[in-house]
């Protein structure tokens, strides 16, 4: 019985050179921060062509690892951004089917003990932040696209209050997801706006006393209500997300 063997892949160069940069980024032998040398130095250390890194240098810009900061020619070693992170993860879920009860179910789950994780790790600061989100949501708007981005902002402090950053970059995907149905809830249902509102005020005095079970028990009424309002707005759950 003959034996067939798959082919040899033969990587780009370009992404050879991208591995080595970034291999020296995720190590953190490279801080954030951090120039690079120029691209022609780069070329001159990888033996390649200027245009050879140049593109690994695309690449790593477009994964959030380099900069080109305002007034330098040079790239510098960047942090991705949780926003940009969850971007990404969101395109992936759309184009997997996600719907928006699998959006909901995985807020549902998620949510609650991040506000239980808030509850018990805010600083004063984060206080601070989460009053003034709660102001902005509290204020008002008639521009709809505006309303739920404070929504999905108050959402984000609240992460940010757990010092987690797995936590925080684990729901960004479902905040992106979640804006376009909350979009529709808020325009068809008029006492959405006044209840998100209610929900996010009683999470700030829960979180700000440090009682963790009325953090969780707000949470989690509050990520049912929009199953609720999902329902009134005659939403279809087994609707696909869109970005």
């Amino acid at each position: 019985m003959s034996v067939e063997f798959a082919q040899i892949q033969i990587e780009p160069a370009y992404r050879k050179v991208a591995a080595a940069i970034g291999e020296r980024i995720l190590s953190r032998t490279l801080r954030e921060g951090e120039r690079l040398p120029s691209e022609t130095e780069l070329a001159r250390q990888f033996g390649v062509n200027r245009s050879t890194v140049r593109e690994a240098l695309r690449e790593l810009e477009s994964r959030g690892l380099v900069q080109r900061r305002p007034g330098s020619k040079l790239m510098s070693v960047a942090r991705p951004e949780p926003e940009e992170v969850g971007a990404g993860i969101s395109h992936a879920l759309v184009l997997n089917d996600a719907t928006v009860r699998d959006v909901w179910e995985a807020l549902a789950i998620l949510e609650p003990p991040i506000a239980v994780a808030a509850a018990a790790a805010r600083t004063q600061a984060d206080l601070e932040a989460l009053r003034e989100a709660n102001a902005l949501l509290a204020a008002g708007s008639p521009d709809t696209a505006l309303a739920v981005r404070r929504t999905a902002d108050a959402f984000r402090g609240i992460g940010r209050a757990t010092h987690n950053p797995v936590l925080g970059l684990a729901q960004e995907p479902l905040l992106h997801l979640l804006e376009p149905s909350l979009r529709i809830m808020i325009d068809k249902v008029p006492q959405a706006r006044t209840r998100i509102v209610e929900a996010q005020r009683q999470l700030l005095q829960a979180i700000a006393a440090a009682d963790r079970a009325a953090a969780q028990t707000w949470m989690a009424r509050h990520i049912r209500d929009f199953g609720r309002g999902y329902e009134l707005a005659g939403i279809d759950l087994s609707l696909k997300v869109r970005a």
